[in-house]
């Protein structure tokens, strides 16, 4: 994405704005639950991709960047995050938890830059890295009913994919990413649909769509136009304007959201246990991403 220069300081307009999508993508981990409780999760995701793509591709030029990884980013986006994404949370990932869990691809973007750019881990990156996998033990450890292993994994394979679509971000350059979110949303529908078929069978889907209630077709709009198309193009603009270094942090609101809209929508419980988990990841994110800040105020206060 081209950033503009210079950028200027967060207004409250811009602050609000932006407290309004993070608003937004922690909710859509409640929605997405809700949507997926009698559907494929694999359909609904296909048709969250579908209503992204169509018709703001129609009005969003191409983003300037070779077709492999575009299609690289629709294929990891699209397909592994969110197409496991979904999975988990119909296999009973509560949608607080996978809001926070998916956060963890910060970390995973760090680890395989190291690998495939040769980027140095920062020490504050690898005390948050272990502090958050840290929690993740905890909260595996005591899996249950509240938190099962198996969509535990899968939120984390998910976590993943989101991490290698940063790479391919990373290797694109400057790239408007918006652009990038509206095309490359028109990839993913054709292969999460085969799937769907493959998975739960042809009837099922053709079952799925033909009755289908307006509350679904909402949640699948809100999904698309409100979480995708508005989410990003917002958040695009902020950082246009603002600043990544400005804008970006303020993501780690969408668990936050998230944890509070499952807590009010389904009731979920916290323990003992799942809230030092829970605490360790997020204090590990922090850190992840304020350390280097924190460490240089140090550094320079030590010198000073």
């Amino acid at each position: 994405m081209t950033l503009s220069a210079p950028t200027r300081p967060l207004t409250a307009r811009s602050l609000l704005l932006a407290l309004l999508i993070t608003c937004i993508w922690g909710v859509n981990f409640v929605v997405i639950k809700w949507s997926v409780h009698d559907v494929s999760p694999l359909l609904v995701a296909a048709l969250r991709f579908l209503v992204a793509a169509v018709p703001a591709v129609f009005f969003v030029p191409r983003p300037a960047m070779p077709a492999r990884l575009l299609w690289g980013y629709g294929l990891a986006v699209g397909v592994v995050q969110f197409g496991l994404l979904y999975l988990a949370i119909q296999l009973g990932m509560s949608a607080g938890m996978g809001s926070l869990l998916m956060q963890t691809q910060a970390f995973f973007t760090a680890l395989l830059a190291a690998r495939v750019f040769g980027e140095r881990i920062q020490p504050w990156q690898a005390t948050g890295m272990t502090l958050a996998f840290g929690g993740m033990a905890v909260i595996g450890a005591l899996a249950g009913a509240d938190v099962p292993l198996v969509p535990l994994l899968i939120t984390l394979v998910a976590a993943l994919g989101w991490a290698v679509s940063n790479l391919v971000v990373r290797a694109a350059g400057n790239v408007n990413m918006f652009s990038l979110v509206v095309w490359s949303a028109l990839i993913p529908p054709i292969p999460l649909t085969l799937l769907a078929v493959l998975t739960s069978g042809a009837d099922h889907v053709t079952d799925a769509l033909r009755h289908a209630g307006w509350g679904f077709w909402g949640a699948v709009l809100f999904m698309g136009l409100a979480n995708t198309v508005l989410g990003f193009g917002v958040w695009a603009t902020l950082i246009r304007e603002h600043g990544a270094a400005r804008v970006a942090p303020l993501s780690l609101l969408v668990p936050v959201f998230g944890l509070i809209a499952s807590a009010l929508a389904f009731h979920e419980g916290f323990p003992a246990g799942k809230m030092l988990g829970a605490a360790l990841v997020l204090v590990g994110l922090l850190l992840h991403v304020f350390g280097g800040r924190w460490w240089s105020s140090a550094k320079a206060a030590a010198q000073g």
